[in-house]
């Protein structure tokens, strides 16, 4: 059992999520793997969109962008699951714990500001087809993508603003790492009034950027509607499929987990950490894979290395 003393005195954290979990090893695995894939996926397409000049264009760039969150995302928490699985070395130093729960807090942001702005990337190549080059140039996306970085650093002020002055009273984390749920129970006070707080912030940034992506589709469907050429409607649906996917792997854990919550769906700690993997390795493993295989630049450039690299004809 966790004993109360005194913040000063605290120099390390111990991380017990993964404690009822019959095996470990298989888990720590599986977690390994995935990780890997996601990191070499995001990789792949980064340095396919920096070395290949024609990928130099505003939606490419945002794919580096994300791929960028992605990784971000997955390296502030994998690493600590992975070594607690395998390893178990389930210690975590305070200030780590800190800059871990910091950096999580960004990656989540960015991915769906990332998201937001794709959406808004494929409204204006839609309806502004013309003027799409003119309008959003790969000055104007850099520039933009900056903006995001900065809005979401402002916006994870809350976090070490309302975390780091409490006083903690307990050494142990009952989750898989430093999530925001489990450094405010570690506290000497209420943590009721700091989760409604973050139930706030993730309210406007998850149902804000949603509703934005679902208005801009909206206005796409329309667009649509009034074209009489199957082809030209083909191409539509060809430039959102892929982002229409990610959209669906980002948001869809997340609101399942909330409408499971909200209507009184009590779920164990073990269903928690299940759900809580699955929706930070899931949308960042598919990601990669469905832009590098939907995307007809990335996918023809993977053909023409796997074909070079293929076995030769005597």
């Amino acid at each position: 059992m966790a004993q109360n003393v005194s913040r000063k005195t605290i120099s390390e954290f111990v991380i017990t999520g993964f404690d009822h979990f019959e095996k470990p090893m298989i888990l720590g695995i599986v977690i390994l793997t995935v990780y890997i894939l996601v990191m070499l996926g995001n990789l792949t397409n980064i340095c396919f969109i920096i070395m290949d000049k024609r990928l130099h264009q505003p939606m490419y760039l945002f794919i580096c962008n994300l791929a960028i969150a992605d990784m971000l995302y997955c390296t502030c928490s994998c690493p600590t699951m992975i070594r607690n699985l395998l390893v178990g070395f389930k210690t975590i130093s305070y200030a780590s714990c800190m800059t871990q729960l910091c950096v999580f807090s960004l990656g989540f942001i960015m991915e769906v500001f990332t998201i937001s702005v794709m959406a808004f990337d494929r409204l204006l190549a839609i309806i502004k087809p013309l003027r799409y080059h003119s309008i959003l140039t790969n000055v104007r996306s850099i520039i933009l993508t900056f903006l995001l970085w900065i809005l979401g650093s402002v916006t994870i002020a809350v976090v070490p603003g309302t975390v780091l002055p409490l006083p903690v009273c307990y050494t142990t984390l009952t989750f898989l790492f430093c999530d925001y749920g489990s450094v405010v129970r570690a506290t000497c006070v209420d943590p009721n009034p700091y989760f409604d707080l973050m139930a706030i912030v993730s309210f406007f940034l998850l149902f804000g950027t949603f509703s934005f992506i679902f208005g801009s589709y909206i206005m796409i469907i329309v667009v649509v509607f009034k074209m009489t050429s199957k082809g030209s409607k083909k191409k539509v649906f060809n430039t959102c499929f892929s982002h229409l996917i990610v959209v669906v792997c980002y948001y869809s854990p997340t609101f399942i987990i909330t409408i499971l919550t909200r209507s009184g769906v009590v779920l164990t700690i073990e269903e928690r950490n299940g759900f809580r993997i699955c929706t930070i390795l899931g949308p960042s493993l598919v990601n990669p894979f469905i832009y590098s295989f939907s995307t007809k630049e990335i996918r023809n450039k993977i053909l023409r290395i796997m074909s070079k690299v293929g076995p030769t004809k005597e």
